[in-house]
């Protein structure tokens, strides 16, 4: 008999179906040869301190820092999982091999693997790894099972991940709240989640603190056009109207006119991150929200899996997206401008060394059922479209570029005509603009503009006449731009290559960044003011109090995150990392019992945080 185990009573069922297991039982489906079971997500974590030692069932400085000789698991006290995990262990032990049928990330091998180990499991296992939940991809997948060994290195660095946020967490947790905490109330601290709020609280002291400065520019309008000076702002309204007063009575001469073509290619197709910026922009999603939602559509088979890092597809994709396309429905209208042709194949969209387990998002072409919620639509709608616009070609314009001078100061005005939209048809709104993407490199107003015909040599009068302007501080946080800068360990890039290029060391995986949020929402170290995040003052005077860069350093955060993604690749030891995490919260427990300062802070309960964001 061969055992299946999903992470999912829905997944095992579908899987059943495929499989011929039709005979239900209490935890399982049994049938042709194969048994199917489930987990319900994390059957098994890690033992708590108190499981390793009586010693630190209590809190006490003197304790610190707690660090096993051997980390072990242990099963989740509830008696669901406890009865589940029975099932699980029974047929494990009468079957004669296993197929690991978890979601096929990281999280998913760590928590099959876990299971398998407290049931100590000796049969062979195998692995499915499948992108979509699909009939035809499930069919595939059993085809192409893949040794259990292969995913080793996923298991490894999951398992690395959960030990070092157990070795941080548990550690500096209990340092800080004994060190620095009143009231009886915890001050969490985490290896993601205190990066992550570094960086909320320090956009919003540097918002609170920016001082604001005047300055004028000079522009002139000439044939209805603004030309903008070449010069830099004045700092002092006087020295710009002595500029304006001695240029005002000269005429304005055309010296260059410059018409260059350029293109505009699509945006990137989604990776889970990209996704969740883009429906917190659209529709006002939480990231939480956003993650959900599209696991919902990827367990309705309506898209991919979602929990990837990637925009990428690889080029065995590429055959199956014309019928993919073709099965969209409510798009056709849409798809008249491709059909007929050849797909678009873009670099930009396929390329095997770009993908490593999981390619981008996309729809899997499965039809829509009517019982979608408007927030499934929205998000799926958000998936289609962008998928449709990669085949499209690119967006064609002129830019324009006009010099002239007025006596020795120089001036210029920049438009852009589009030729032809291109990609931008597929978000054309009714009344024919278009609707603005998180990816769009267009911008700027004054780009956009159509010029009148100028002739070089042209002169003519003018009106020259001061701009008032004033330095902005830059924008809080929403949870989108939040993503993106835990994406790029804190580093603020709108080009899109960069972007991708700093993944490597973004700090949390693109699975648990909601996770990493919410924690901090429900710590109440942050707060929801409309779109924006704020800092609460205990979210502002935990990371003043913490003076260890090593805690709340989202580069060095990233650094670490790049170690993981290299032992997945076996290209960092996994011992290494372990032990460079046990010497540094030794570092850090010496450093903050050396301090001497009598500093306390009390941290909002968790019902007062709760309340705090239902009502915003």
């Amino acid at each position: 008999m061969i055992l299946c185990i999903t992470e999912k009573p829905s997944v095992g069922k579908d899987i059943a179906d495929i499989l011929g297991a039709k005979t239900r039982h209490e935890g399982y489906f049994e049938g042709n040869g194969y048994c199917v079971t489930w987990t319900f997500g994390h059957l098994c974590t890690l033992k708590e301190p108190h499981d390793y030692s009586p010693i630190w069932k209590q809190w006490s400085l003197g304790a610190l820092p707690m660090i096993p000789t051997k980390f072990g698991i242990k099963l989740i006290d509830q008696d669901s999982i406890k009865r589940q995990f029975h099932v699980i262990e029974t047929l494990i032990s009468k079957c004669d091999e296993v197929v690991n049928c978890g979601d096929a990330g990281q999280e998913g091998e760590l928590i099959q693997r876990w299971v398998m180990q407290k049931a100590k499991c000796d049969k062979p296992v195998k692995r499915l790894w499948i992108s979509s939940l699909t009939d035809d991809a499930i069919k595939e997948g059993f085809q192409k099972l893949r040794p259990d060994s292969e995913l080793e290195p996923l298991y490894t660095a999951g398992l690395c991940r959960a030990i070092g946020d157990w070795i941080l967490g548990m550690n500096a947790t209990r340092l800080y709240t004994l060190k620095y905490g009143q009231s009886g109330q915890v001050l969490s601290i985490g290896r993601v989640q205190t990066p992550t709020l570094a960086l909320v609280v320090n956009r919003q002291l540097e918002i609170e603190n920016f001082v604001s400065k005047d300055f004028w520019e000079l522009k002139t309008t000439y044939r209805d056009t603004v030309f903008s000076a070449s010069i830099a702002g004045f700092e002092e309204e006087t020295k710009g109207q002595e500029m304006l007063e001695s240029i005002k009575d000269l005429p304005l001469t055309i010296n260059d006119i410059t018409k260059k073509k350029g293109k505009e290619a699509p945006p990137r197709l989604f990776d889970l991150t990209s996704l969740q910026v883009e429906c917190n922009k659209k529709f006002g999603m939480s990231a939480d929200d956003t993650l959900r939602t599209i696991q919902s559509l990827y367990e309705k088979k309506l898209t991919t899996y979602p929990r990837v890092d990637t925009t990428y597809l690889t080029d065995d994709i590429y055959p199956k997206c014309g019928n993919i396309l073709n099965s969209l429905n409510g798009y056709q209208d849409l798809l008249t401008h491709i059909r007929g042709k050849k797909l678009i194949k873009s670099r930009k969209v396929f390329d095997n060394s770009k993908v490593t387990d999981h390619h981008a998002i996309i729809p899997t072409g499965q039809p829509l059922p009517p019982s979608l919620t408007d927030m499934e639509k929205n998000v799926f709608d958000t998936v289609a479209r962008r998928f449709i616009s990669v085949f499209f070609p690119d967006c064609e314009f002129e830019q324009t570029v006009v010099k002239a001078t007025v006596g020795k100061v120089g001036f210029k005005a920049t438009g852009r005509v589009i030729l032809s939209q291109g990609w931008k048809l597929v978000y054309a709104k009714s009344d024919g603009t278009i609707a603005e993407t998180d990816e769009s490199n267009d911008k700027s107003e004054e780009s956009a503009s159509i010029l009148p015909n100028f002739e070089k040599g042209e002169s003519g009068p003018h009106e020259p006449h001061l701009a008032k302007k004033s330095t902005q501080p830059p924008k809080y946080f929403t949870e989108g731009t939040l993503l993106k800068a835990m994406e790029t360990a804190g580093n603020l890039v709108e080009d899109e290559e960069l972007r991708e290029s700093l993944k490597a060391n973004g700090i949390g995986r693109p699975s648990t960044r909601a996770a990493i949020i919410e924690i901090l929402y429900k710590r109440g170290y942050i707060r929801r003011e409309r779109k924006s995040l704020r800092a609460t003052q205990a979210g502002i005077d935990l990371i003043s109090l913490i003076k260890e860069d090593l805690l709340k350093s989202a580069k060095l955060t990233g650094i670490w995150e790049n170690r993981l993604r290299q032992i997945e690749r076996r290209q960092y030891d996994a011992k290494e990392f372990i032990d460079g995490l046990k010497q540094m919260i030794s570092q850090i427990v010496v450093s903050v019992l050396s301090d001497n300062s009598s500093r306390r802070i009390i941290a909002p309960s968790v019902a007062e945080a709760s309340k705090k964001k239902k009502s915003k």
